[in-house]
């Protein structure tokens, strides 16, 4: 199985940052506000960033990892401009 950590950009121009196993599923919970409570309100998402892994436990790692980083990091991991 492939899992996925990725990073959403939400309307008010904020990131969240999750893991999935099911990515394209998983961005279709969050736009239809049925995903985290933090993207409920702020639909629609949009995709900016993911990375696939071989094994949940090394998901979620890097999930925390991102999770810690500022969002000047996070722009620039994702290549973009604020």
């Amino acid at each position: 199985m492939t899992y996925y950590i990725y990073i959403l950009r939400c309307v008010d121009n904020t990131f969240y940052t999750g893991y999935t196993n099911d990515l394209e599923k998983r961005i279709q919970t969050h736009n239809n506000k049925k995903g985290a409570k933090y993207t409920r309100g702020r639909t629609p998402v949009r995709l900016i960033h993911f990375e696939t892994f071989d094994n949940k436990s090394d998901a979620l790692k890097r999930e925390y990892e991102i999770k810690k980083l500022s969002r000047k990091e996070k722009l620039k991991l994702c290549q973009l401009e604020d």
